[in-house]
């Protein structure tokens, strides 16, 4: 089992930054592709950026290429999504998921495709 907890919400102003953090414990092998997700009020979760554990294969999801960047530090257990210029739409739950294998394609993307989640954390983004 991998117990996964999210921290760095917050409430911001449009054009403001946030930096996440999830926190990964227990079998951690199970982190070898990290993502992180998010769902709005009334909408299905999406993918926002994923990571491998050698820090590559990186993919962002088209609405925040540019502006957020994820990375992770295997030593510390801990993957980050660094968000800048953050607008209103950007406003959210924010999930951070891993799987013990290497995803690729569109498995990359699917939010079936992980097994662990951690219990997300709320993002707002006042305009």
């Amino acid at each position: 089992q991998v117990q996964l907890v999210e921290s760095g919400g917050g409430l911001v102003q449009a054009g403001g930054s946030l930096r996440l953090s999830c926190a990964a414990s227990g079998r951690t092998s199970s982190t070898v592709t990290m993502a992180w997700f998010r769902q709005a009020p009334g909408k299905e979760r999406e993918f926002v950026a994923g990571i491998r554990w050698t820090g590559g294969g990186i993919y962002y999801a088209d609405p925040v290429k540019g502006r957020f960047t994820i990375s992770r530090d295997n030593a510390k257990n801990t993957v980050y999504l660094q968000m800048n210029s953050l607008k209103p739409e950007d406003t959210a739950v924010y999930f951070c998921a891993a799987r013990g294998i290497y995803l690729a394609g569109s498995a990359y993307y699917n939010d079936r495709s992980y097994d662990y989640w951690g219990q997300g954390t709320q993002v707002t983004v006042s305009s």
